[in-house]
C-alpha cells in the first residue's frame, strides 16, 4: 500500500533589497534576477537632469529616469520591448531629448494621480521580477557642501563643480520615505547599497531618515559593491576605504559585512580611454580596509564594451552565495 508522502514547505526565498540608482544599479539587477532572490529596488529620487529634470519640473513628479532603467532591467519581457522603453528621441519639437519609458511613467502616472502607483502598475504591466519603490515620496533637491564652503545645488551640477565634497543633504531634509520601502529593509535577509555614483545615487537613500534608520538597525547581511573607477567630479582619487568612510561619515557608523571590489586587470588602453575623463581604477588597499571591520570579496568582476561595466552574472553569483552562507550561519 502506498502511503501518501507529507508535502514538503516551499523554501524560502531569500529577501534581498538594492538600494541605489543609475546605469550601475540597472546592469546588477540584470543578473540579480537570474538568481533564486527575492528581490526589492530602492531607487534614488534626486535627479534633475536631462528628461528626468523636465518631466520633474513641468510635471511636479518625482524623476522618472532611474526608475524606469531599473524596472526595463527587472522586466520579464522582449529585448525588443526593453530596447523601445528604452528610447531616446532625438528630434521632435518638446520630444527630443525624452525616453519612451519617462513618457509613459509621466502619462500613468497623470492617470492614478500618483507616482508609486503609476511605478507599481507599470512594473505589473512590465511582469517586472520583484519590486520597485521610490526611495521618497516626492522628488527631493540634492546639496552638496564643497571643501571649500561653496553650496552646490542640483544633483547634475554637483559632479560638474569639480571641487572635492564635504558632504551631501537633501531638501526637504525630513522627506518622508515610502512605507513600503521601509518595510522591505525590516525584512531583508540581505541589504545591497551601489554600485552607483557615490554621492548622488547612493547616498542620497540614506540621507532619507526613515530609510538610513531601518538600514542601521537591520540585521540582515549587508554589502557594499563598489565601483570600478573613481568618477570625476565626485570620488577624484578615491581609494574602496574611501567610499566606505563617506558612508560612514553621513549615517555615523559601519555598515557593511562585505565590500564586492574589482581586482580583475582593466587593459592599459581602456585606462588611457578613461584617465582622459578623469577617472582612474579604484584602489583597493586592504591595510586601510582593517579599521572597517568589512570583509572584502575581490574577483574579476568587470567586463568592457563600449564602456566599462560590472559583470552582473558573476557579480550576482557570489552575492546568491553570500546571501545564502548568511542565512545557514542564522539558523
Amino acid at each position: 500500500m502506498n502511503m501518501k508522502q507529507p508535502s514538503q514547505r516551499p523554501v524560502r526565498r531569500p529577501r534581498i533589497v538594492v538600494m541605489g540608482g543609475g546605469t550601475g544599479l540597472s546592469v546588477m539587477l540584470r543578473g540579480l534576477k537570474e538568481q533564486p532572490l527575492d528581490i526589492t529596488a530602492i531607487v534614488t529620487v534626486a535627479d534633475d537632469g536631462g528628461s528626468s529634470g523636465i518631466l520633474r519640473s513641468e510635471m511636479q513628479m518625482p524623476p522618472p529616469g532611474d526608475i524606469r532603467n531599473v524596472l526595463t532591467a527587472l522586466a520579464d519581457v522582449e529585448p525588443l520591448l526593453a530596447e523601445m522603453l528604452s528610447y531616446r528621441f532625438k528630434t521632435g519639437n518638446g520630444l527630443a531629448g525624452h525616453s519612451l519609458g519617462n513618457l509613459i511613467l509621466a502619462a500613468m502616472t497623470d492617470i492614478s494621480g500618483d507616482f508609486v502607483t503609476a511605478v507599481r502598475e507599470l512594473g505589473r504591466v512590465f511582469a517586472v521580477r520583484g519590486r520597485v519603490y521610490p526611495a521618497a515620496k516626492e522628488g527631493v533637491i540634492l546639496h552638496a557642501e564643497m571643501e571649500d564652503g561653496t553650496i552646490v545645488t542640483g544633483e547634475s551640477n554637483i559632479p560638474e563643480y569639480g571641487g572635492k565634497i564635504k558632504r551631501i543633504f537633501l531638501e526637504p531634509s525630513e522627506v518622508e520615505a515610502l512605507p513600503e520601502a521601509v518595510l522591505a529593509i525590516q525584512r531583508a535577509d540581505a541589504i545591497l547599497l551601489g554600485p552607483g555614483s557615490l554621492y548622488t545615487s547612493l547616498l542620497p537613500n540614506l540621507m532619507v531618515p526613515q530609510l538610513s534608520e531601518a538600514f542601521v538597525a537591520s540585521s540582515a547581511v549587508k554589502m557594499f559593491i563598489c565601483n570600478v573607477m573613481t568618477q570625476p567630479g565626485e570620488t577624484d582619487g578615491f581609494s574602496v576605504a574611501d567610499h566606505l568612510q563617506a558612508v560612514h561619515d553621513h549615517v555615523g557608523s559601519h555598515l557593511f559585512d562585505y565590500v564586492l571590489v574589482n581586482s580583475g586587470l582593466i587593459p592599459e588602453d581602456v585606462q588611457l580611454r578613461y584617465a582622459e575623463e578623469g577617472a582612474t581604477p579604484v584602489r583597493l588597499d586592504l591595510e586601510e580596509m582593517a579599521g572597517t571591520n568589512c570583509t572584502v570579496i575581490a574577483d574579476t568582476f568587470v567586463k568592457y564594451g563600449t564602456y566599462l561595466r560590472h559583470d552582473a552574472e558573476e557579480l550576482s553569483r557570489h552575492i546568491n552565495r553570500l546571501v545564502e552562507d548568511w542565512m545557514m550561519r542564522k539558523g
